[in-house]
């Protein structure tokens, strides 16, 4: 997989040269997803048909983030990097990798600030590595579809790999690798319960937030309610974070849970919010 990753990205990567400073954005993706479900959804080719130039592939490693592939897009007004993270582990352990990709964009861009933009569990990632390792140069936090306040799935899927009694067999075969995949996850599950007194988002959610810009994605289904079949609608509104009460910005998509095509519009319009945020001040 990571193989096709990266051809991938060595066959998209294009050069581009034009003068002034360059903003970063970062992408992070969700659950059971890689670097590539955003050029699979068709969002990286939008960005980068809009000035969202290619910029490189990290991805984690026993010694360290790896950058795999670098564009030569050092003078581009803006650029994009996305990374890949193992996203069957813990939420900490997910975020202390992805600290190490962005202290590595910032030695690449050291005075350029940074956009992170995280889909569902891999919202809570980035949010999770700015509460733990406080980020230099980070101004903004998109998140689309995650569930912040968790999700009622976790707990199906607590529920579902539980024991390794007599079924176990049927479960295989049912559930093939997506179970199995389960099965690796249950510390993650665990961490993405709803929350309650003593869990992970508990806490998570009453520490300290950096003082940047952040924007809520919120799903919603046909009938305009928002939330979808992974994440409520209240789960996906940071504004619901305790210790982000009013903060987010809050930008309501008719979509399902995954990425798709549109989602690209809907970033290159928060960008371009932000870029407008940055000239009045």
């Amino acid at each position: 997989m990571i193989k096709l990753i990266r051809l991938s990205f060595m066959l998209l990567l294009i050069s581009f040269s034009l003068p002034g400073r360059a903003d970063i954005l970062v992408l992070i993706h969700g659950y059971l997803g890689d670097a590539g479900s955003w050029e699979r959804s068709g969002i990286n080719t939008i960005l980068d048909n809009h000035g969202w130039k290619r910029a490189g592939l990290f991805i984690g490693s026993p010694v360290g983030p790896q950058l795999l592939v670098h564009a030569q897009t050092s003078q581009a007004r803006n650029q994009v990097y996305v990374v890949n993270l193992p996203s069957e582990t813990p939420v900490p352990v997910q975020a202390g990798i992805l600290a190490q990709m962005l202290d590595r964009i910032r030695q690449l861009h050291p005075h350029e600030p940074l956009i992170l933009a995280g889909h569902s569990a891999g919202g809570v990632v980035a949010r999770a590595a700015l509460v733990l390792y406080p980020q230099k140069n980070v101004i903004a936090l998109i998140t689309i579809a995650s569930p912040h306040l968790g999700t009622g799935r976790a707990l199906q899927a607590l529920n579902i790999t539980e024991n390794d009694g007599p079924f176990e067999l049927v479960k295989d075969f049912i559930g093939g690798n997506d179970y199995q995949a389960l099965r690796h996850s249950r510390a993650l599950m665990h961490e993405l319960l709803p929350v309650y007194p003593g869990s992970f988002l508990d806490w998570l959610n009453t520490r300290k937030h950096p003082d940047i810009k952040y924007i809520s994605v919120v799903r919603t289904n046909p009938a305009g309610i928002p939330g979808d079949i992974l994440v409520p609608g209240y789960s996906e509104n940071m504004n619901n974070i305790p210790a982000l009460q009013g903060k987010s910005s809050v930008i309501f998509t008719p979509s399902s849970h995954y990425l798709n095509y549109d989602d690209g519009f809907t970033l290159l319009n928060i960008l371009k919010s932000i870029e407008k945020s940055k000239k009045k001040k």
